[in-house]
């Protein structure tokens, strides 16, 4: 991940936090049609697993020796990630959301999500690399709530007074996955 500064301006950094609230409003309740026209067709959406590493003490004084990208498993690197889908994987999945039988989701969660820490990064010809934490508040009847909390890692497109969502990895906190679904869209 680069860690290079852009300076975002007021208006610009409004018009991303709206966004963003207004993506978790309507994934909150669970208007995921609405949610899907808030994403390109040409999107990557992505999850890494993320692996325990050991440490290389021959990297000391380097960040890289403790740096968050080595315990990510992506399909481009070693490893394999828990989601890598496209635009046609997202449809499929709003839609299986509005079925009889979709028994993992029936009945639906709750979840309430908490968006912060959006920072523009970078923008350039039209497109807008920007971060953001997230925690994910996930209830069923009849079992425990859990809190899942993470990094999306975003590539955004202008389109007007909005923004599309072009690429997105989302890098999940955990060490070890005891959640009851990885079936969200985060």
């Amino acid at each position: 991940m680069n860690d290079a500064v852009y300076q975002a301006s007021p208006a610009e950094q409004r018009a991303l936090e709206a966004f963003y609230f207004r993506e978790a409003r309507l994934l909150d309740n669970r208007q995921y049609q609405q949610w899907l026209a808030l994403v390109e067709e040409s999107i990557h959406y992505t999850l890494p697993a993320r692996t325990n590493v050991q440490v290389d003490n021959r990297e000391r004084g380097n960040e890289h020796m403790i740096s968050v990208e080595r315990e990510l498993e992506t399909a481009a690197g070693v490893g394999n990630p828990l989601r890598d889908e496209r635009f046609v994987h997202l449809m499929l999945r709003v839609e299986r959301a509005y079925k009889v039988n979709s028994w993992s989701e029936n009945p639906p969660p709750r979840t309430r999500r908490i968006v912060g820490n959006i920072e523009l990064l970078n923008k350039q010809a039209g497109e807008l690399n920007v971060v953001s934490n997230f925690l994910l508040f996930y209830a069923r009847p009849g079992a425990r709530e859990f809190i899942y909390s993470g990094q999306r890692r975003d590539t955004l497109v202008s389109k007007g007074a909005s923004f599309g969502i072009l690429r997105r990895e989302v890098v999940l906190d955990y060490a070890d996955i005891d959640k009851p679904t990885l079936g969200l869209l985060f």
